[in-house]
């Protein structure tokens, strides 16, 4: 036989948010709320996003040096 993991294995760490779930059911649902708050946007106006991409100015290969 090979070294294959146990099958009832639980890690710390998976037992840990477990606990964590069972004391604060909760919790899930504030995470999908900050999940909606910070990163599912509805998409931007495009015509105003394609002006701003057109105004960027373009940059220099490498912006650490001041070529002057």
């Amino acid at each position: 036989m090979g070294m294959l993991p146990a099958r009832h294995y639980e890690s710390e760490h998976t037992k840990f948010i477990r606990e964590v779930l069972e004391d604060k059911p909760a919790l899930v649902e504030e995470q999908r709320k900050g999940r909606a708050m910070w990163w599912d946007k509805l998409p931007v106006d495009l015509t105003a996003r394609r002006k701003m991409d057109e105004a960027q100015v373009p940059q220099k290969g490498y912006v650490y040096f001041s070529w002057k």
